[in-house]
């Protein structure tokens, strides 16, 4: 019996086990099968000559015979039905009627004729139980969806392991014979990958132990660099008498997940080796070795084993590379930060190199046309570029990732394989990347500051202003650069404030020195400005009480604190007598170092500059004092850069010096420059240099060449950016700031203003006047809560400070009403008490605008309360 008889025996119910029986075109049985005896417990004599629907439980169940159609009498038909068995039994069957063909001779005593001559066998029934009917329809059903399916390949062998019967899937590489039939592994695989396979096959079906996802390479005879690791899972095969018939293979390719695993292993191979050295050489070596490990170190599917030749077709492993090169930034040996030379490019130093080449392979060298050039020695000098990034290097077989940690470059790792080796994919180049962010991250522990340095650029960049703001009055942008030494940060600040009357102020300042302390004053500078902004004061008036702040300070700061004390008195003894003591706090903050472990004390000292700007849309006008600060820069819109001509006062904290205002008129859509002096040394080394340099930058700005985006369509945020973006790296001793603001204009039909006596009887006309302009500019919605606010402000006015009093209405993002009185007296909102027959009318105001508030003038003080405009 060959195999596929075999496979094909025991397959269908209604051939093993199954009753049969012959019926006459009565539906009469004539012929009795000895399995339909043992099935219903009867035998042929008990049955002959019976209608088959007596033997039904339910004879409804069974068609009667006169009543077949056309179709049940030419392809017979089938159903389930419930049986009585002559042991009392009912039993559920599936049974199948097929027609038989008539005999050429009737007289036949053998199949055609019952012994009697009663009747002729035209119909042939087979029955079989209904569970194992269902059975093997679901094993039908499994088999063809398994061999249909091509997401596993499927092969059954027989005894002789030759192939019987497979899908398409099996293997899915090229060198495949289209018709796999017959054929032994051995015909198209590689002669140590089929006897590999074999070896597993023969082993279950000698033992009957299944094969569990076993993994072997597998290459074919034409394409043996084209391999693949199969996970294989096999299972013996048996005929219902027991003998061995084959065995059933199942193939899965695993090649991806293999090398993931490879990959992930290697990952954490190298992680531990970098992360157990806090020396950088240390950590460069480790790094190198476990990239290009000795040969004695490979193991896996894929490389060579002991009396086994390499596998050309799978990546190296536990290694990535034959050759491995680690460079480091010269800075990093010294615990310092990687600083680019004036050529912009970083000095690195070669601080490990290891070689790996598999048994029985040459050494890459530099006779081979496709070898790397030869390894310059540890300790020699290489250069890089800060914005190196990876890549594919010149030779096929390389890969070259930067360390780069904090933003900033630490080193490179370069890995290089032998000619004969397969060129890197994809993932080699991401898990490289990997290897070089966690090594990057060992060689940055070096540098203990970099944490403190990190939280301190985040603070001071959590104490600036958005970087972009819209306002009626000017549209801003902002560029802020950490100075590129190793303090890391600096005072420097920027802001921009919406005041009353559609105008805005604009505030460059800088603190003395660096670090944690000088973001910690700026952050308390900035709040007073605010602060004082938002008192509405003359440039000059906010500066002095700026000064005095920063005098104020000054104060505090050599003023010992008993709390201090106190905790020094703790430290020590906690410490122990041996710990060192703190010296007192003097002239500025303490700072403790940890560059090199040790305690270093620094002070800042309470110093700063700031400019400070108030723009007037309405007139159009600037108004600005600086206090030891370098003088903003205007580009007029026709190109014009120029510098306001200011005077500027001693620094904040130098008392006893007035400050003086100065008024420059803008023309709209005028760029004005606030910057600190860390931009113009990021130019030149002098001041001068650096002014002149930055107004040709800006004067090319606001003339691009011929097809370039003019000043109007430029975007003011990438223009801050070009200002700034070509700056040499080796001149970032201080902090750059750079506020540009491009004005804007009221037009002059969208504010009015009228002059009245101090008569009540002007009251009225105001209020009239302001209706019919609110009409003319669409405001109707205005009109009762302008008509309320202005009679409570004018009215007061009237009484209080006499005349003449000036009314204003400006229409910019806001409707701003101002009310003008000779008066220096602030008005006071207070809540009135039941009795009282005023003192409601400044509530009123309050609580009708959005915000309401006064200034002092040259001539008295201003009112003014601000409506938010009606959307749509």
């Amino acid at each position: 019996m060959s195999t596929a008889d075999a496979l094909q025996r025991g397959r269908s119910p209604f051939v093993d086990n199954a009753a049969g029986a012959l019926l006459d075109a009565d539906g009469r049985i004539v012929r009795w099968t000895p399995g339909a005896a043992r099935l219903l417990g009867l035998d042929a004599r008990q049955v002959h000559g019976r209608p088959a629907r007596e033997l039904l439980d339910d004879p409804a169940g069974w068609p009667a015979m006169s009543e077949l159609t056309e179709r049940q009498r030419a392809g017979g038909w089938s159903g389930e039905s419930v049986f009585r068995s002559g042991r009392g039994e009912r039993l559920a069957l599936s049974f199948q009627v097929l027609p038989l063909d008539a005999p050429a001779a009737p007289e036949s005593p053998e199949g055609s004729e019952t012994p009697d001559g009663s009747g002729t066998a035209r119909y042939l029934v087979l029955a079989a139980p209904t569970p194992q009917i269902a059975r093997w329809r679901q094993d039908q059903a499994f088999t063809s969806e398994l061999f249909l399916q091509d997401r596993v390949g499927l092969a059954v062998f027989d005894e002789r392991l030759r192939l019987v019967r497979t899908n398409t899937h099996l293997l899915p590489y090229s060198g495949l014979p289209p018709d796999l039939r017959g054929r032994r592994l051995g015909d198209f695989l590689q002669p140590q990958d089929a006897a590999a396979v074999e070896r597993g096959l023969r082993d279950v079906l000698r033992t009957g132990r299944p094969l569990i996802a076993a993994e072997e390479i597998v290459r074919t005879i034409e394409d043996p660099s084209g391999g693949a690791v199969m996970a294989i899972s096999a299972f013996r095969l048996q005929a219902p008498d027991g003998q061995v018939i084959g065995v059933t293979a199942l193939f899965t390719d695993v090649t991806e997940l293999h090398r993931s695993g490879e990959r992930l292993a290697l990952l954490h191979r190298a992680t531990a080796a970098v992360g157990g050295s806090l020396s950088v050489g240390g950590t460069a070596e480790e790094l190198a070795a476990v990239l290009a490990p000795p040969a004695a170190a490979r193991t896996g599917p894929g490389t060579a084993g002991p009396g086994t030749a390499p596998v050309p077709g799978l990546a190296p492993v536990p290694g990535l590379a034959d050759l491995a090169v680690v460079d480091v930034a010269e800075a990093v040996f010294t615990g310092g930060e990687p600083t680019p030379g004036r050529d912009g490019r970083v000095l690195l130093r070669r601080a490990a190199v290891a070689v790996s080449t598999p048994p029985g392979e040459p050494a890459p060298g530099p006779g081979s046309p496709v070898a790397p050039p030869p390894p310059l020695p540890v300790g020699a000098a290489v250069h890089a570029h800060p914005d190196e990034q990876s890549a594919h290097t010149d030779f096929p077989a390389s890969m070259a990732v930067p360390l780069r940690a904090g933003g900033r470059l630490l080193g490179r790792v370069a890995v290089h394989r032998a000619p004969n080796r397969p060129p890197y994919l994809p993932a080699d180049l991401e898990l490289l990347r990997e290897i070089a962010d966690r090594a990057a991250l060992a060689l940055d522990n070096a540098r203990r500051y970099a944490r403190e340095h990190r939280a301190a650029v985040g603070l001071q960049r959590s104490l600036l202003p958005p970087s972009q703001a819209e306002t009626s009055a000017v549209s801003t942008a902002s560029v802020y650069l950490p100075t590129d030494t190793a303090s890391g940060i600096g005072g420097d600040w920027f802001d921009v404030i919406p005041l009353s009357s559609a105008r805005v102020a604009l505030v460059a300042g800088d603190v003395v020195g660096h670090g944690l302390a000088a973001s910690a004053t700026m952050g308390r500078l900035r709040t007073a400005v605010r602060t004082l902004a938002d008192l509405d004061l003359e440039p000059d008036e906010l500066l002095v009480h700026l000064d005095d702040l920063v005098a104020q300070l000054m104060v505090e700061a050599e003023r010992p604190d008993e709390d201090d004390d106190e905790d020094d008195e703790d430290r020590e003894a906690a410490d122990g007598p041996g710990a060192a003591s703190r010296p007192p706090v003097g002239h500025g903050l303490w700072l403790d170092g940890t560059g090199d472990g040790t305690d270093e004390q620094q002070t800042v000292p309470f110093g700063a500059t700031c400019v400070y700007a108030v723009y007037d849309p309405v007139s159009r006008r600037c108004a600005m004092a600086s206090a030891g600060h370098p003088p903003p820069a205007v580009a007029a819109p026709d190109g014009r850069v120029t510098y306001v001509p200011l005077r500027p006062g001693p620094p904040l904290g130098v008392t006893g010096l007035p400050f003086e205002v100065t008024e420059v008129e803008l023309e709209p859509g005028s760029l004005l420059a606030l910057y600190t002096d860390g931009l113009l040394l990021g130019y030149a080394d002098d001041l001068e240099e650096g002014m002149d340099a930055l107004s040709h930058r800006l004067a090319a700005a606001a003339n691009p060449p011929e097809g370039a985006v003019t000043p109007a369509g430029a975007s003011l945020r990438q223009l801050g950016r070009d200002l700034v973006a070509d700056l040499p790296a080796h001149r970032l001793t201080d902090d750059v700031t750079l506020l540009l603001a491009r004005t804007r204009a009221v037009p002059a039909a969208d504010t009015v203003g009228w002059t009245l006596e101090a008569d009540p009887s002007g009251v009225a006309r105001v209020r009239e006047a302001a209706t019919a302009q609110l009409r003319q500019w669409g405001l109707e919605e205005l009109e009762f809560t302008t008509e309320l606010v202005l009679s409570e402000l004018v009215t007061n006015a009237i009484r209080y400070a006499g005349g003449p009093v000036g009314v204003r209405l400006i229409r910019a993002e806001r409707l701003t009403c101002e009310v003008s009185d000779p008066s220096a007296t602030q008005p006071r909102m207070r809540r009135a008490r039941l009795t009282d027959e005023g003192g409601r009318g400044l509530y009123l105001v309050a609580q009708l605008t959005t915000r309401w508030g006064s200034r002092y003038t040259r001539r008295g003080k201003t009112i003014w309360a601000e409506q938010e405009l009606p959307t749509g």
